[in-house]
């Protein structure tokens, strides 16, 4: 058992706690009315299993909210928020009670779901049901190997719980049924969930739609599972006894709750669910719970009272572990400087200068350039860890390297199974965990499967590499079901995530470069790579960040016009350019823009240093679909179409994306 699990429960007299969770419901229902907007009914319901973990158990210190060896809390059902911000706000955190009573409003700490980097004491931006369990199991997962890394005999450094609240719609979604397997799978246990079964939708019961034995799934699944009455603070804290004392697996602990409990009119029914009880109705709890009628977001001096003194208590254990890392790094400095700089956004030096470079004339998919790379970046970085949604082999990701298991909780290689939206949210989880860069990866048409969880990275500037390989018709045989089309410039229509198209293993080298250098304040990258061999260009460039450049161009005389061109087209770009110049005198400028989002955010002086105002010929070159690239160039060559099953050369003939049939384009433009 971890020392962490040892700590016994902080005692607290049962008439605080009920003052607790009575302060929670109605600081929750007096938001909620003032907002006129929210969800009052799922606070309500879970206000003792929240108050239980919150008072009882939760070692985290509000003084130092971002404390590495603190316990991680998520809110998945994150339509529930006040509940979250309550219990920040009684806990000490900076969220003052105007906050909370600027609910939901304009530049207030208190958004109507709960995200990160925006309130503190949020560990990960929730609503989109299933996807803050899923980062749930991540951040349980980057716990364990960074014990399994770091901790040394006599020295634990690394000893923390995650904890979370979900939902019954969390346990729908089918991202929570990924995420719990391989939670099970991996025996991740210090993970700890507590499901509020109040068998509430917005539509109604739950028996429209969900009357599966959830406790026995979970069983299969391979996790603990308990079932408490949600409503009885002495039974919720004895299963969260029990499930810290599990080790080999994840605990489920089944809260049977009300929804809205304590209103005496909307208890039980879908109508607390998502708005306000109303101002009669709120006045008839306050009565019910025998809390002042008259008055709102009242909180009682015991209960701040008490709450300042776990504040003291919980700063002791943040000083005491302090104490515990000063002692480790006297016994073991090298490792304790390691420790410490993983909470920097800095690159070190040495792991840049570990991707290897690649000599020009030869031919590689980017795909294995990638893997290359890879392979030089895990042996400098030792907190690099991934893995794909079992496509390693064809995504260039497999590495001679342990993989990450119940035997080895120190391995660096992360097996997904087919679970692609569950992967990336996991990923987001080890992200933001903090001290692991994080790497996922499976063929570019997989991408509409992790969506919800690519936004959400974006949304919270997670930095998470995402490797998407087979990225174009090159697939060839697959046919049109693997051949992306429309997956490029959708993943582009995500504010803050850098999508990276490198044109060969200089460039890709390159892509790696600007992903690490984002660093963990600036957002995720996905890096998109061939399946087919490419030439390795001498005009291509390993430093891209600036998006885009001029890769080549005719000496002497004006220009006739642009390419414009990304990935495998930059070749084909480079070739068509060349011949128009040869055979039709044209002076053609080729440029590669291996990412818009960079070369956008270039000074306006840059950007028309490479596309020229005054030059209106352009022509861009993408095998994908033509859509947008109407703001770099007036005329596009793409695919506005499904592929076709057929070997890759075929299909370029087919499709159009050879030297000959760019130079026919490109000559037709008037």
């Amino acid at each position: 058992m971890s020392s962490r699990a040892a700590l016994p429960p902080r005692e607290i007299p049962a008439a605080l706690s009920s003052l607790f969770v009575d302060t929670i419901k109605t600081l929750a229902i007096d938001a909620v009315q003032k907002a006129n907007s929210g969800h009052p009914g799922m606070p309500m319901g879970a206000a003792v299993m929240g108050s239980v973990l919150w008072t009882r158990f939760l070692v985290h210190d509000p003084g130092a909210p971002r404390w590495p060896d603190r316990d991680r809390f998520v809110l998945s059902a994150g339509h529930g928020s006040m509940l979250l911000y309550a219990l920040l706000h009684l806990t000490g955190y900076d969220l003052p009670l105007a906050e909370l009573q600027q609910f939901r409003q304009w530049g207030s700490k208190t958004p109507g779901h709960p995200e990160y980097k925006h309130t503190d004491g949020v560990e990960v931006t929730t609503g989109p049901l299933g996807t803050g369990f899923a980062a749930a199991v991540g951040m349980a997962l980057a716990e364990r190997f960074l014990a399994a890394t770091y901790n040394r005999p006599g020295h634990t450094i690394v000893d923390h719980f995650t904890y979370g609240i979900c939902s019954d719609g969390d346990l729908m979604e089918g991202i929570a049924s990924e995420a719990a397997s391989l939670a099970g799978h991996l025996g991740l246990g210090k993970l700890i969930f507590l499901y509020d079964d109040n068998k509430i939708s917005i539509d109604g019961s739950t028996d429209l739609a969900f009357t599966e034995d959830v406790l026995a799934r979970f069983a299969a699944y391979g996790w603990h599972v308990l079932r408490v009455d949600g409503h009885d603070p002495a039974q919720v804290a004895a299963a969260l006894t029990l499930a810290r004392a599990e080790t080999g697996r994840p605990s489920l602990v089944a809260c049977r709750t009300v929804i809205a409990h304590g209103s005496p009119n909307k208890a039980g029914t879908h109508g607390a669910h998502g708005a306000p009880l109303g101002a009669d109705e709120v006045a008839a709890t306050k009565r019910a719970l025998g809390w002042p009628e008259d008055q709102q977001f009242f909180v009682p001096e015991q209960v701040r009272a008490a709450a300042a003194g776990m504040r003291s208590e919980l700063a002791g254990h943040r000083e005491a572990w302090e104490a515990r890392f000063a002692a480790y790094k006297q016994e073991h400095p090298e490792l304790a400087a390691q420790f410490e700089a993983l909470g920097s956004d800095e690159v070190p030096a040495e792991v840049l200068a570990a991707i290897p470079s690649f000599a020009p004339g030869t031919s590689v998919a980017t795909r294995k350039a990638g893997q290359k790379i890879l392979e030089a970046l895990v042996k400098a970085h030792p907190t690099l860890i991934g893995g794909s949604a079992d496509l390693a082999g064809s995504n260039g990701v497999e590495l001679k390297l342990p993989s990450h298991s119940k035997a080895r909780p120190d391995g660096r290689v992360l097996h997904f199974g087919v679970r692609e939206h569950g992967m990336a949210a996991i990923c987001n989880g080890i992200a933001l965990h903090g001290g692991l860069r994080v790497y996922d990866a499976t063929f570019l048409v997989f991408s509409d499967f992790m969506r919800g969880a690519l936004r959400l990275s974006a949304l919270m500037h997670a930095p998470v590499v995402h490797i998407f390989s087979h990225d174009s018709f090159w697939v060839g045989e697959d046919g049109p079901t693997h051949q992306p089309i429309e997956q490029l410039m959708s993943l582009r229509l995500i504010p803050d995530l850098y999508v990276v198209r490198p044109a060969d293993a200089r460039e890709t080298a390159g892509a790696w470069r600007l992903a690490l250098q984002r660093g963990r304040l600036e957002g995720p990258t996905a890096i998109l790579l061939t399946r087919q061999d490419l030439p390795v260009l001498a005009e291509a460039r390993e430093d891209i960040a600036v998006g885009a450049y001029v890769l080549w161009e005719p000496e002497g005389g004006p220009l006739d016009g642009i390419l414009v061109a990304t990935g495998s087209e930059v070749a084909t770009a480079l070739a068509a350019a060349r011949t128009l110049q040869a055979d039709h005198g044209r002076r053609v400028r080729v440029v590669s823009m291996p990412c818009w989002e960079a070369f956008l955010a270039q000074p306006k002086g840059y950007r028309d240093e490479v596309l020229p105002p005054e030059i209106s010929r352009r022509l861009s070159v993408e095998a994908g679909t033509t859509w947008g690239w109407d703001r770099f160039a007036a005329h596009q060559h793409g695919i506005d179409h499904y592929g076709a099953s057929a070997p890759g050369k075929t299909l370029a003939e087919r499709f159009g994306f050879t030297p000959a049939a760019v130079v026919r384009r490109y000559l037709e433009i008037p």
